[in-house]
């Protein structure tokens, strides 16, 4: 028995110093790849109460484009967004994409960098579904989507942290259990007057009038749309220290309520004109003699 363990522990080191000797022999980039991990990222889609139907189907359509994604139900409160943390881990979600309605009429979408962020608040408009738009393009669902920036994302440091963490949220890994092997349309955030403008294109190789010419690409909106206004940029997921603030951005809410004091400045304008006008009329009546044709006067 001794002499069989003596057998086998020979062997097991002659095999482990001719693996060693095959790498070494292969060089630095059997190590490389061989220390090389693949990324699987995946994103946590989730909304709170009170989102409306057009909210719904935008959310929709990303779950649509992003085979990555993980819904869970509705977020109870607006207050304690750390359980957002909690609800990626339990999902083994990276990026979380947060969307937050307010009276029913304004959307906020935060998107962040589970559990250590960074995280990004932003305001939504313009928003159009796949089903409103009716556009003629099409893609396959569960391929992938190539994610593009125009060239205005590397002037700033903030530009270039906002672009880092879309590209980790929006591109689909390998990795994928729902993924289909195809990329067949693009995924552009373009930023433009300090909005994020966001398109969704699909690829075509031939001229669908000519299909037997020549390869000629091109580009067909799918939808959906919508802009982005970056609002703040936090160092922790959902809080923290505040690493960017857009000075110009103004809250609808503000907006709204501007609008309705200017209506009723225009109310008391009026209605002062109203008791200016009364006064003025009681005064003349008083500064005016008595008719002699009156009432007093005649059945005296």
């Amino acid at each position: 028995m001794a002499t069989l363990l003596k057998a086998t522990t020979e062997i097991q080191k002659g095999r482990l110093s001719k693996k060693s000797k095959d790498n070494a022999s292969a060089g630095p980039s059997a190590s490389v790849d061989k220390g090389y991990k693949p990324r699987k990222d995946k994103t946590l889609l989730i909304c709170s109460r009170g989102v409306t139907q057009r909210m719904r189907h935008l959310m929709r359509d990303l779950e649509v484009l992003l085979p990555h994604t993980k819904k869970d139900s509705k977020l109870d409160t607006k207050s304690s967004l750390h359980l957002l943390n909690e609800l990626a881990d339990l999902h083994s979600c990276s990026n979380t994409l947060y969307f937050e309605a307010r009276r029913h009429e304004d959307l906020y979408l935060w998107i962040s960098r589970s559990p250590n962020g960074p995280s990004i608040k932003c305001h939504v408009q313009n928003i159009h579904t796949m089903d409103e738009l009716k556009m003629t393009g099409n893609c396959l669902k569960g391929s992938r989507g190539l994610v593009t920036f125009d060239g205005n994302w590397e002037n700033d440091e903030h530009t270039r942290l906002m672009k880092e963490v879309f590209t980790h949220t929006f591109s689909v890994p390998k990795t994928s259990r729902r993924l289909k092997p195809f990329i067949d349309h693009i995924l552009l955030f373009s930023l433009l007057d300090n909005k994020i403008w966001f398109r969704n294109y699909q690829i075509i190789e031939k001229d669908p009038l000519v299909p037997s010419g020549p390869p000629v690409p091109s580009l067909v909106e799918i939808g959906p749309r919508f802009v982005l206004t970056p609002i703040r940029i936090f160092e922790g997921s959902f809080g923290g220290p505040t690493l960017y603030s857009n000075p110009e951005f103004i809250s609808p809410a503000a907006t709204r309520a501007s609008i309705k004091k200017d209506a009723g400045q225009k109310y008391r304008i009026r209605k002062e004109g109203e008791t200016q006008r009364e006064e003025r009329q009681k005064r003349l009546r008083e500064d005016l003699p008595e008719d002699q044709l009156s009432r007093k006067k005649v059945f005296a």
